[in-house]
């Protein structure tokens, strides 16, 4: 084995599940909490968009969670994504998402967890929610077996097993199907995860129950599954495809009298050196918790000075602020508390209307709007927010309006959408994005250095994006 290969060979397993509601996240976590108890590294990882898993994922292993997005980055980028965040581990544990073959609408496997697992060539456990079957779990088993023989299935954890009898005639049937049985978990009291209108509510919010729950999973995966059966399945994984090389950050080269372009086409200016670093703030706090933490990373690789402050307890941004960086969250939780911090809210509208940047995403954008649900925002754009019956969910291929802090004309990226609520008008004057599927529309907002969407994006996608915004802040 080359020392390179020995890089890629990070030990890995995909817990995945015929459907949603299995029982993945308490898997998964409960796996990583419990291989972290027994003193592995482990690097935590969730197949998707999702922001909430990853937060208990940090808090099962101690390190930041990862997500791992063939639609929002490009397959090519989901090797070097992966061996990114597992540098230093001794074992990965991505979770799927939804039903093991299912990924974005229309577009056959891609995003898929099935296309996860094949692009880090790392073997499959299935979650199996047994609760109401018995021998018909070799027909299931079988199925997602056979489907797609690219896809290795290396053994199943049947969830959900109501009693000793039930769990033989379970074991009986999947034995018919060659696929060993690396877990029985017994029907009991689910662990505490509350959820509300996006899904689980996130860590940050919950503070000590939230460290209960982990705890819990921990506990119910260390005494119902084989850890080393599932730790020699990993091990078996072998070297990522392609001899894949970990992504970085940067620091990304420059070329004299050129403009160098990623692949979605965004220009990546020079950095002068002669400045100090732009001192760019990034909301966080239980109000602010979506953020891919690639997105720090590569601010501060472009040179920013990156500094957090919540929302809910600051008054005013922190000194110095150069840019700022509002990424998604749920302010309609928060919305009282929010307005009531009229300091901080008059001190962000001050930045934004000095020509600073500020990049806002989804929760970003409802916090800069006039208003939202009748209550005060910052009032950084006339437009008002209110919660909606609708979910409003689903990746998006989108385009540059206009030039912005992030992007300039044209720049192609793909981003996704989640949400329960509404903004009127949906776009300015000059328009964030023009959406290109699933429905021609124009979004979001982009006045003086402001850009504000609804969009998800991913910056590893488009490097650019992260060295344009550090750029502005530095000239503006």
């Amino acid at each position: 084995m080359t020392s390179s290969d020995a890089g890629s060979a990070v030990p890995r397993l995909v817990i995945a599940a015929p459907s949603s509601g299995s029982g993945k996240t308490t898997v998964a976590t409960g796996l990583m909490a419990a291989l972290t108890a027994r003193g592995l590294a482990v690097s935590p990882h969730k197949v998707g968009p999702d922001y909430i898993d990853p937060g208990y994922h940090a808090l099962a292993t101690g390190r930041v969670g990862r997500n791992l997005d063939a639609y929002l980055c490009g397959p090519e980028l989901v090797g070097p994504l992966f061996l990114h965040g597992a540098h230093g581990c001794d074992i990965a544990v991505v979770e799927g998402v939804m039903g093991l073959y299912d990924g974005a609408a229309g577009e056959g496997e891609l995003a898929s967890t099935a296309q996860v697992a094949k692009l880090l060539r790392a073997p499959v456990v299935l979650v199996v929610d047994a609760s109401s079957q018995s021998r018909s779990v070799a027909a299931l088993v079988h199925g997602f077996v056979s489907w797609d023989p690219e896809v290795r299935i290396g053994g199943v954890i049947l969830n959900k097993v109501a009693s000793d009898r039930h769990e033989v005639l379970l074991r009986e049937a999947v034995d018919s199907v060659g696929v060993p049985v690396l877990g029985v978990l017994r029907r009991a009291a689910p662990v505490e995860t509350p959820s509300r209108h996006l899904g689980l509510v996130p860590v940050a919010e919950r503070g000590s129950d939230a460290v209960d729950a982990v705890a819990a999973m921990g506990a119910q995966v260390a005494a119902g599954c084989d850890l080393e059966a599932l730790v020699g399945l990993a091990r078996a994984a072998g070297p990522l495809p392609g001899g894949s090389a970990p992504w970085t950050p940067g620091p990304m080269p420059t070329l004299p009298h050129a403009r160098m372009r990623s692949r979605g086409g965004t220009p990546i200016p020079s950095r002068s050196d002669k400045k100090s670093p732009p001192r760019v703030a990034v909301a966080g706090g239980a109000a602010f918790t979506f953020s891919y933490a690639e997105h720090t990373e590569l601010l501060a690789a472009a040179g920013a000075e990156v500094v957090t402050f919540d929302p809910l307890r600051d008054e005013e941004l922190p000194e110095g602020t150069q840019g700022l960086v509002i990424g998604g969250g749920f302010p309609e939780v928060y919305a009282s508390e929010l307005s009531a911090n009229e300091g901080l809210r008059k001190s962000v509208a001050e930045l934004a209307f000095s020509g600073a940047p500020v990049a806002a995403e989804c929760a970003g954008l409802l916090y800069l709007c006039r208003e939202l649900d009748g209550l005060p925002m910052c009032g950084v754009l006339d437009a008002a927010a209110r919660m909606s019956e609708r979910l409003t969910l689903g990746y998006r291929d989108a385009v540059a309006v206009s030039d912005s802090v992030l992007a300039g004309a044209g720049t192609r990226m793909r981003g996704h959408e989640f949400h329960r609520t509404v903004v009127e008008p949906t776009a300015g004057a000059v328009a964030a994005w023009g959406m290109r599927a699933p429905e021609r529309r124009v979004e979001g907002f982009v006045e003086r250095g402001v850009h504000a969407s609804y969009l998800h994006t991913h910056w590893a996608a488009e490097p650019g994006v992260a060295r344009r915004f550090v750029e502005r802040c530095r000239t503006s």
